[in-house]
């Protein structure tokens, strides 16, 4: 094949976009990043080339997208104008249909059901009213959930029958929220399919996952858990990839529960975090993956070399890195981000648990 020249735009500026900078990069593909804070960021100080505008600069969009050959986000939550817009001048990858429903809860979770997967009990909640009914026909306790922008713990509320509801209400500040019954589950797990523009799929080994404070913790690849859940799980991914049009990669979040189903909880149309073990554990990481779907490249092999345990490293975690660096066979990530705050994610590591 021919070297390929591709230019890839990335929406977004943070970590995710630092690593797909970096897989790209090892393909010899360019990168261009825009964002609001391109210039001082992860991303924007490894990339090719960096615009620092608003996401509804239509000039400086219109500058980007002439600039580059494909474009894709690196979170979801990119206003959904912004990339309706540059869809008319490039190819745009995960599409507006992913963007659309991964954006807002209650339409994700509709759309999982529609196609056959299991979610908990939910309700949309635009006021007062409205919850009081939805805990009325919950009858337990439920989290109260921002349907749009929410992410690592924030954004939701635990709420349970004796709590006073107009309070909760107010304080999540939202009229545009989803109660989700609380589900009993033994475990996390998470599933990522990548798919091309002309439908090809690859499957990622599945990961399970431990969280604190509503934040990723730890992972643990290939999951531990039975085939059958994987092939679940698996297949699930490909639905919803194959029903929204998705170009690049799908993560799957769920519950597994005790009596071993598989619940739908989210779903996020880019890279994700549970999966960055692949760096060092796959053939192809999940950057890689997304950068070789852009180019329009083959897929590459998702073989997984031995079980592998991803950390993240929080803010709070930041004083014992020395003690980490000069941990034996131990792959440090740091994502160069200014300062340290408590529940900021500055890097992961990942290490061989077998091989």
């Amino acid at each position: 094949m021919d070297m390929p020249h591709t230019t890839i735009g990335i929406l977004g500026s943070g970590q995710l976009g630092r690593m797909l900078v970096i897989a790209a990069a090892q393909l010899g593909i360019k990168t261009h990043i825009f964002a609001p804070d391109a210039n001082s960021s992860p991303a924007g100080e490894m990339a090719t080339n960096a615009t620092t505008a608003a996401y509804d600069d239509y000039a400086a969009l219109d500058q980007f997208a002439a600039s580059v050959d494909v474009i894709t986000s690196e979170f979801e939550n990119v206003p959904s104008e912004t990339m309706a817009h540059l869809a008319q001048f490039r190819p745009v990858s995960p599409g507006t249909t992913a963007l659309h429903i991964a954006q807002h809860r209650v339409r994700e979770k509709n759309f999982a059901r529609e196609h056959g997967i299991l979610t908990p009990d939910f309700w949309h909640v635009r006021d007062a009213a409205s919850l009081h009914q939805a805990m009325a026909e919950l009858q337990g306790r439920g989290v109260l959930k921002t349907c749009q922008l929410g992410y690592d713990g924030k954004g939701q509320i635990w709420i349970d029958p004796s709590d006073d509801l107009d309070a909760s209400f107010a304080a999540l500040g939202s009229d545009d929220a989803i109660l989700e019954a609380a589900v009993d589950f033994a475990a996390e797990a998470s599933f990522l399919v990548a798919r091309t523009a002309d439908g090809r799929i690859a499957h990622f080994p599945a990961s399970l996952n431990t969280h604190k404070n509503g934040i990723l913790a730890r992972s643990v690849a290939p999951a531990p858990i039975s085939e059958n859940l994987v092939t679940s799980g698996q297949e699930a991914g490909q639905r919803l990839a194959e029903a929204m049009a998705l170009v690049g990669v799908l993560a799957l979040e769920t519950f597994v529960t005790t009596d071993g189903k598989l619940l739908f909880n989210e779903i996020a149309p880019r890279p994700h975090n549970s999966f960055h073990w692949t760096i060092e554990g796959c053939a192809t990481s999940q950057f890689t993956q997304l950068a070789r779907c852009l180019a329009g490249m083959a897929l590459g092999s998702t073989h997984s070399y031995g079980q592998w345990q991803m950390d993240n490293l929080l803010g709070e975690d930041m004083p014992g890195l020395e003690q980490l660096v000069a941990e034996p066979g131990l792959h440090l990530h740091l994502y160069g981000k200014a300062s340290a705050k408590t529940g900021r994610k500055m890097g992961h590591t990942n290490r061989l648990i077998t091989a």
